[in-house]
Formats: structure tokens, C-alpha cells, sequence
């Protein structure tokens, strides 16, 4: 399936293609079929690809002197690509403590849903959700297939210090801060898992296109997968490939 995109030029080196502005599989996989479909083009060019719900950012590393040419290359290499199936796309069992010691919004989050916190779990971590993109934070997990129950605004006011491994509801997403920082959304619980090493390569094992699913556990289970990844003796494994 085609769309009708939109391309326009993003300052002096960068095109920004657009999809419908809503969250949807099939675009998603348009998207990162898109992307495939110009690798050679990327090395060719040297461009960098940044994608979201809904867009791609092409960045070049020099000036775009002639906008409508490259522009009608990216067009060209899109009419013209074939739909390529994922081969490599895996679903990720992330382990989750709902403890309230980790997910200190989730009274708050019961209140506000009129949703008892056993109701609030079960909904969670019943879903399995897709991974639309990695942005905002390096590492930073949005991931689609929220239940409507649990859909809630951000917070009016963020929280300054959000622990590293919490996970999140913000509007119709959810998702897990890969690190210490800032942040609006309401925190249900906690990973001890970690999302985001720089050392290793790639930084984040999951990836765009790949699914993720919460599995509940106790603060003792928490605390052992925490104390194992400190000493390199706990790896997280795809529970199954080509999803």
C-alpha cells in the first residue's frame, strides 16, 4: 500500500517525508519498508534517517542546493520499491515491578481511572505493543497498543527526577525511561532491565518494528535481575523472532 506523502525541505540539510498523522501498524511498516528501500541510497549520500509515527527526517551532511531533485530521487525510490517483510522483528518479554515503592504514580493513576491497581497491572501488561519508534531520550522505548482504559493526559506539571528503568503512561503510550531525567508521563512501575548502554553496539538491542511485552514481578525478582546486569551475568533474549 502507497501513500500520499508529503516531502518539504527541513532547513539547509534536511527533507522531512510525511505520513497521515495518525499511529497505525501499516504505516509504521510502510515507513520502515521506506527506510530499507534507500539504503544504498543513504550510503550513497550520506545521509542520517531519523523516523517517528509518522515521519522520517532525512539529514544530509551538506547543503541541499537543489531541493527539487533530491526530492523527486526519494519520490522515485518510493513508487518504486517493493514491499519487503520483516524478517528480524522480535518480541521482548521486559520484566516489570508494579510495586508502589517503583511506580509512585500509580495511587495517583487508580484515583484518576477509578481503576483498582491489580485492574490497572493486568491491563498493562496483557498487551503486547509495537515499537513505533526510539526518540526523545537515546533509547526511549514509544510503544503503540496502550488499552483505552488506560489512556491518561500527561501530567500538567513533569517530575524533574524520573528514576532510570521506569515505566509509563503518557496520553495513548506507553514507554520506559531509559535513563534519569525529566519527564511528564505517570510512573506505574519500574525495569530493572537496562534499555540503553552505550558501550555496547548497537546502544539499544530493541529497535523500531520489534514488540514488547511487561511481565509483572516481585521487588526480590527486581533486585536479583538488577544485582545480575551489574555484574554482566543477566541477558535479556527475544522470547520470539521474526514477530
Amino acid at each position: 500500500m502507497s501513500y500520499n506523502l508529503k516531502f518539504s525541505r527541513y532547513g539547509e540539510r534536511a527533507i522531512l517525508i510525511e505520513w497521515p498523522a495518525i499511529i497505525d501498524k501499516k504505516i509504521l511498516k510502510d515507513i520502515l519498508n521506506f527506510k530499507n528501500s534507500i539504503k544504498d541510497y543513504i550510503i550513497k549520500q550520506k545521509v542520517e534517517i531519523i523516523s517517528t509515527y509518522n515521519s522520517i527526517l532525512i539529514n544530509y551532511n551538506f547543503t541541499i542546493d537543489n531541493i527539487n531533485d533530491e526530492i523527486s530521487s526519494l519520490k522515485t525510490i518510493y513508487n518504486e520499491q517493493n514491499e519487503v517483510e520483516s524478517t528480524n522483528a522480535s518480541i521482548w518479554e521486559i520484566p516489570v515491578c508494579y510495586n508502589t515503592e517503583f511506580g509512585h504514580d500509580l495511587e495517583d493513576f487508580s484515583n484518576q481511572k477509578k481503576l483498582s491497581k491489580s485492574e490497572i497491572i493486568e491491563l498493562h501488561s496483557n498487551e503486547i505493543y509495537t515499537v513505533y519508534f526510539i526518540g526523545f531520550l537515546p533509547g526511549f522505548l514509544y510503544l503503540g497498543g496502550l488499552h483505552p482504559k488506560l489512556y491518561l493526559d500527561r501530567k500538567s506539571t513533569p517530575n524533574l527526577n524520573i528514576k532510570k528503568g521506569s515505566v509509563a503512561i503518557g496520553g495513548q503510550q506507553t514507554g520506559i525511561y531509559p535513563q534519569n531525567s525529566p519527564g511528564g508521563w505517570h510512573i506505574i512501575g519500574r525495569t530493572p532491565i537496562e534499555l540503553f548502554v552505550p558501550s555496547q553496539n548497537p546502544p539499544c538491542f530493541i529497535k523500531a518494528g520489534d514488540k514488547v511485552k511487561f511481565r509483572p514481578i516481585e521487588e526480590s525478582e527486581y533486585l536479583d535481575i538488577e544485582n545480575r546486569m551489574s555484574k554482566s551475568a543477566y541477558q535479556l533474549k527475544p522470547i520470539k523472532q521474526n514477530a
